[in-house]
Formats: C-alpha cells, sequence, structure tokens
C-alpha cells in the first residue's frame, strides 16, 4: 500500500549535469509546510535568481514500491529574480501555462519521461541550483487502519482519530481485483469512517468471478454501520467505472444507502450478471432494457460525475439518460456535474494521472470534485448534515 510519497524538487539552469554543488543564495520553498496530506494543495516559490533567468524546475517522486517518477518544466524568473508557481507560467516540459500543482499532476514514471534530459533551453552547464523535499502522506497523524477479514467481507476499514459520530462510506474499487486504499484514506482523513472492499483477487478471494451478488455489499454494509465511531444512519457509496454501475444497483436494491456518488459510469448492469438472494436481478449489459438500474426505487440521493473526455464510458450520456430517468419518475434526490475536457479516472487530486487523462483540465477537475464530494456526503449522510448544522 502507499503511506506517503516523497518529493524533491530540483532548480536547475538547463539540463543536469554531474555537478552537484548547489547555489546558496537562491531559496526553493514548499508552502504552507513540507510535509502535508496527498490531497492538499502545494505552493512552490523560488527566490535569488537572477533576473529573467530562465531555469528548469524538476520534479522526483518514488512510491511505495519503489518506482520513480517525475516531471519537469522550464521557468523564467522576474526582474527580482523570483518565481513563483501561482503566477508564473512554465514555458516547456512536462505542462505548459500556469499550473499552481503542474509539477505533482505531470508526475510520470521515468521509463515514460526520457524527453526531460532534452530540453536545451536552460544556460550554462546546468548546474544544480538549489534542492527541498517534502512528504505527500495518504493518512493523517492518528487515522487507523485495520484489514477487514469477516465473514465474507474482505477489505480495509479507515477510522478517523476522535470519538465522533463519523459519517460512514463503503467506497467501491472493484474491477480488476485487488484492493485500492489512497481514496479511503484520504476521506477518512477528512472526518469520515471509510471501508474500502475487494471482490475478488485480494487474500483468499477467488482470482477471478463470473458474478456479483449484491448480498456481499449488503453484508459490508452491515458490517460498517456496526462500527462504534459511525453516527450515520445510513453510509454513502462511492465508485468510480465499473463500480458505478454497482453503486447504483446498491442504492437502489438495499436499505441503509443514503448518498451515491456515481463517476464515470454506466447507468446498467455491465460485465456480470448481478444476483441477489440467489436470484438473478440484472443480466449484463446487451439490448435488453432489462439490464438498467432501476434508480427510481433508491431512496437516497445521487450525484452524478461525468467527464466529456471519457473515452471509456460515454459518461454524458448515461448522466442525461439517468437524470431524465429520475424526472420521469417525479423524483428529485439527484445532483449531477459534468467536466469538460477531463478523462475517464477521476481520483483525488494533485497526484501524478494515468496517461489516458494526462492534462491541466482533468487535473482541475480532480480538484473541484474531491471537495465536492466531501460537500455532498456532509450534507446528505445523517451524521454529516447534523455535524454541518452544528457548525452554523
Amino acid at each position: 500500500r502507499t503511506a506517503s510519497v516523497t518529493i524533491t524538487r530540483t532548480v536547475t539552469g538547463g539540463c543536469l549535469s554531474p555537478q552537484k554543488k548547489m547555489s546558496s543564495q537562491v531559496r526553493l520553498r514548499l508552502l504552507p509546510s513540507a510535509r502535508c496530506l496527498f490531497d492538499e494543495p502545494l505552493r512552490l516559490t523560488v527566490a535569488g535568481l537572477r533576473s529573467r533567468q530562465l531555469v528548469a524546475l524538476r520534479a522526483l517522486a518514488t512510491d511505495d514500491k519503489g518506482v520513480a517518477f517525475s516531471s519537469s518544466a522550464t521557468y523564467r524568473a522576474d526582474a527580482g529574480g523570483d518565481i513563483d508557481l501561482a503566477r508564473d507560467p512554465s514555458l516547456s516540459g512536462s505542462y505548459v501555462g500556469v499550473e499552481p500543482a503542474g509539477l505533482l499532476w505531470s508526475l510520470r514514471p521515468d521509463v515514460l519521461h526520457t524527453r526531460f534530459h532534452k530540453n536545451g533551453e536552460g544556460e550554462g552547464e546546468g548546474r544544480m541550483l538549489a534542492q527541498a523535499a517534502g512528504e505527500r502522506r495518504l493518512i493523517a497523524d492518528g487515522v487507523g487502519r485495520r484489514p477487514v477479514k469477516e465473514g465474507n467481507v474482505r477489505g480495509v476499514l479507515f477510522t478517523p482519530p476522535g470519538g465522533g459520530p463519523f459519517p460512514a462510506v463503503l467506497d467501491l474499487y472493484t474491477l480488476g481485483g485487488g484492493l485500492s486504499e489512497k481514496r479511503a484514506s484520504l476521506l477518512a482523513s477528512r472526518g469520515f469512517v471509510v471501508l474500502t472492499v475487494a471482490l475478488y483477487g485480494h487474500d483468499d478471494m477467488p482470482k477471478n468471478i463470473k458474478e456479483v451478488h449484491l448480498d456481499y455489499f449488503e453484508e459490508a454494509i452491515r458490517f460498517l454501520k456496526k462500527q462504534d465511531k459511525v453516527g450515520s444512519k445510513g453510509v454513502g457509496v462511492i465508485s468510480l467505472s465499473k463500480s458505478g454501475d454497482l453503486a447504483l444497483s446498491i442504492a437502489s436494491f438495499l436499505p441503509d444507502v443514503e448518498a451515491t456518488v456515481w463517476i464515470n459510469g454506466c447507468s446498467a448492469n455491465t460485465v456480470f450478471p448481478l444476483y441477489y438472494k440467489k436470484k438473478l436481478i440484472l443480466p449484463p449489459i446487451n439490448e435488453n432494457k432489462a439490464t438498467v438500474v432501476p434508480i427510481e426505487r433508491a431512496k437516497g440521493r445521487f450525484l452524478f460525475v461525468a467527464a466529456e473526455d471519457d473515452l471509456n464510458w460515454d459518461s454524458k450520456a448515461y448522466v442525461d439518460e439517468m437524470v431524465e430517468r429520475l424526472q420521469r419518475h417525479g423524483k428529485e434526490n439527484f445532483e449531477s456535474v459534468i467536466y469538460p475536457g477531463a478523462g475517464h479516472y477521476l481520483e483525488p487530486p494533485y497526484g501524478p494521472n494515468c496517461p489516458s487523462s494526462f492534462h491541466g483540465a482533468h487535473a482541475a477537475a480532480e480538484v473541484h470534485l474531491w471537495k465536492k464530494i466531501q460537500e455532498f456526503f456532509r450534507t446528505h449522510l445523517s451524521c454529516g448534515a447534523a455535524q454541518t448544522r452544528a457548525k452554523l
């Protein structure tokens, strides 16, 4: 699992050379702190350069598996010898334009980033001028992490520090097997009790499956609700891609679901037939209309999220279809957010994006969406809503 990311920022005058001597006059700062959570914005400034000096900034990061990532950007200092990434545009490199977090979201594995060393816009031999290190953590101090192996449920439970009560969220990263903890640990760091579950390919679970049983998620919700720090009457559900239609089915067929976040998925059951109480309730998608999830049955709220540049699903069309379906049934328990220019894999912000969604519009969407998700859950989960009213 990824527990932290260490980032080193290097300011050079052109391409890096073997010479490593730093200038004592150049100062590189990571603000507000060099140690922060993964989803916090980071401001980078440089001072002490020559007036209008052209320099290259390079970010290096290593994940918990030892995989190295890097990014680079060329900047020109102002008349006073200063650079502020929140103000000044990158002239070339991994991204261009004013992108305060560009060095973070443009990080890519080094095997795909050899062009950085071919940048010829710098000055002199390219000696290192300054260096700073920062730690980007995926879990806040005091957040509890407990592997779950109870009944049929397999996953990890994240619990915020303090006595609570806290709203509860079920995190679904299911297609592809295994377990993902990134989003769950960050949500827990923001005050939610979060259970992220595996569906297959984890621990003692089968490596592959041919069908999905809704009973598994019902059991997971029961387990989550009985946790001591959980104060919400029901739970929230958050999804992405294939798990989107599972989230719709959980909200439509199971009790105790108060709020559901659907991100770039489908409005119909896909890939695997869906069973509940040993009965087939939805076959995998085809031309048969019976595969469409009957979301009008849901008692909780929906947040539909679609990226218009999603090349995996026609997410925007599915959102339009679901909105029309709910309105036709006289339902108003939904809201939607559409992101022009963003790609399929919308995750918590400020991290390396997958190559299929590697651009500034996607990064900006992740920043906005992450705040929106937390606001949505706090508003519509009973415990979160009570906490919000208490603060007003």
